[in-house]
């Protein structure tokens, strides 16, 4: 479980990553906007929860929450000082799942974080249909479907695909996905491996496997499915 802590007083991160680590979380520290942004670029597919400080010395935790939810559907929470009602509720109205003003205890963040991550994990239960185009996949069958057809695949197909529903509108790189594969598949996955596994999706899942327009090639980055 990755969480991404964007905070510019140092002394509260290094305190925040203490405590998280403690709690066998792993953890990606930024101290400004600029290096946060960099990070979510790149890690955005890997990070499972963000916490944001409001104000930081070159931008806000506003902008960072704007771009997560954006991008994904990931949970964020604010740290901040400002006990405002005003700030507090433009937040959540951006997307943000909950707050905790400074100074708080320790135990009181990791029971938000515990309680936000149940709650996530709570609403994909509640939600297993997965649409992307004329494509559907049903979490709780395990199947997909094209244009109500059931698509015959095979299992790490299926886990293939599922990434990359899960990271809707992400480039994942080949060592991304070889890495994600390996998690859940626990099967030896190599890079030609992945290659045929990519090709044989789109030959089920595309109306034209060599213009393909669901699992989408970004030059030089890798893949992508949704905008």
């Amino acid at each position: 479980m990755k969480i991404l802590i964007v905070e510019d007083d140092k002394t509260i991160a290094t305190g925040l990553e203490y405590s998280l680590q403690s709690e066998k979380y792993e953890t990606i520290t930024c101290f400004n906007a600029k290096t946060a942004k960099r990070v979510l670029e790149e890690q955005l597919t890997d990070i499972e929860l963000c916490l944001f400080d409001l104000s930081l010395p070159d931008g806000s935790g506003y902008e960072l929450c704007e771009y997560v939810k954006r991008k994904a559907d990931k949970p964020v929470i604010f740290l901040t000082a400002l006990d405002d009602e005003v700030n507090v509720v433009m937040g959540l109205d951006m997307g943000a799942d909950d707050y905790i003003t400074k100074p708080f205890r320790i135990r009181e963040l990791l029971s938000r974080i515990k309680s936000v991550l149940r709650r996530y994990n709570k609403q994909l239960q509640n939600n297993p249909l997965i649409e992307i185009d004329s494509i559907r996949i049903n979490t709780l069958e395990g199947k997909i479907y094209k244009r109500n057809e059931e698509v015959m695949v095979t299992a790490l197909e299926y886990r293939l695909f599922l990434i990359f529903a899960n990271n809707i509108g992400q480039v994942l790189t080949r060592s991304q996905l070889l890495e994600k594969i390996w998690d859940v598949a626990g099967d030896f996955v190599n890079d030609n491996t992945l290659t045929v596994y990519i090709k044989r999706l789109r030959e089920k899942l595309e109306d034209d496997p060599q213009k393909p327009t669901i699992i989408k090639t970004i030059r030089g980055l890798g893949y992508k499915v949704g905008d």
